[in-house]
């Protein structure tokens, strides 16, 4: 099961008013004032504050396809309305007074429009527990899309995760991490850019998508076909746009197989000698021994010197008509 190491916000901005920080457990004064320092450190590790915007620094694996959009404006009028009702995530920073984000990277892009401060649990995690943090979060708030899963894995393992790390993060069975793998290494880079994160488009059609890389040209063919669309087309739509119009060059550029002409040599009774067949790649001729015995063993004898003697032929008639 996967480790949960942070309390679950709610799902909507607007869900519920902003929450009060869970108090601390009283605890014991330590006799040395070391002690005393970490206690009051682990006190203010779950709190909320208020932070200028300017002091957090974008950090971590991006998980989004898209984050500046028109969802981040309608965020900010909300904001501007409401106040912000769930707080951001962010960790202390090796500069002082400064902070990296774990989670909330729409929220803070909206209030980074609106003006003013941002309501942030500070808390002091690593680079696993942070990944891990902003994952699962990611998957309360907003699901995000099967690509845009893969392509966050990708990233995790190039980034040196572990499985376990990246299983955590996600919620994902090890055979889930792999489903997701497969489909996005087979996907050529720049696809997805074109199309989006298109919610509601699964495993299934992203890989069908993915196995016509080996026939046409996806990045080409989308391109192509997206200049049709509007501006403003979901990602959704993009995708169904793109694969219709892959499938349909796919299937035009498949050609028949060539399986040759072949004719049947008689000789002057009607008798069957041979068979003679042309395709683009070699002319055979075949002789049935069983059929014609004794002129199979002859040919199988001659055959070469046959050869070779038309071959003359053909070089000396070249030679005269030149």
């Amino acid at each position: 099961m996967a480790r949960n190491i942070f309390n679950q916000p709610p799902r909507n901005e607007t869900e519920s008013g902003a929450p009060s920080p869970t108090p601390p457990k009283a605890a014991k004064l330590p006799g040395s004032v070391g002690g005393l320092r970490d206690s009051l450190r682990e006190i203010t590790a779950n709190s909320i504050r208020d932070i200028e915007p300017d002091q957090i620094d974008m950090d971590g694996l991006r998980d989004r396809l898209v984050l500046e959009d028109s969802s981040i404006d309608e965020l900010a009028e909300s904001i501007r309305k409401h106040g912000q009702q769930v707080p951001i995530m962010v960790r202390p920073s090796a500069q002082p007074d400064r902070y990296r984000i774990i989670y909330g990277r729409r929220r803070l892009a909206a209030i980074r429009k609106v003006g003013g401060t941002v309501k942030a649990i500070v808390r002091t995690l690593d680079d696993d527990a942070s990944l891990i943090a902003q994952g699962q979060e990611n998957n309360l708030r907003l699901d995000p899309s099967f690509i845009e899963k893969s392509l966050f894995i990708k990233e995790m393992q190039e980034s040196g995760y572990k499985p376990g790390v990246i299983q955590d993060a996600l919620g994902l069975t090890r055979q889930g991490v792999s489903n997701h793998r497969v489909v996005i290494e087979q996907l050529p880079d720049g696809l997805v850019q074109l199309i989006g994160p298109a919610h509601g488009i699964g495993r299934r059609q992203w890989g069908e998508l993915a196995a016509l890389s080996v026939k046409v040209d996806l990045v080409d063919i989308a391109k192509e076909a997206l200049t049709a669309l509007p501006d403003d087309t979901p990602s959704s739509e993009k995708f169904q746009a793109v694969y219709s119009a892959c499938s349909s060059k796919a299937r035009s550029d498949k050609k028949p197989p060539n399986r040759g002409l072949t004719s049947v040599i008689n000789d002057e009774n009607g008798s069957s000698l041979g068979t003679l067949t042309i395709d683009e790649k070699a002319i055979a001729l075949k002789v049935t021994k069983k059929d014609n015995p004794e002129f199979g063993q002859w040919l199988e004898e001659h055959a070469e010197a046959a050869l070779l003697q038309l071959f003359v032929q053909w070089r000396n008639e070249r030679g005269s008509g030149s």
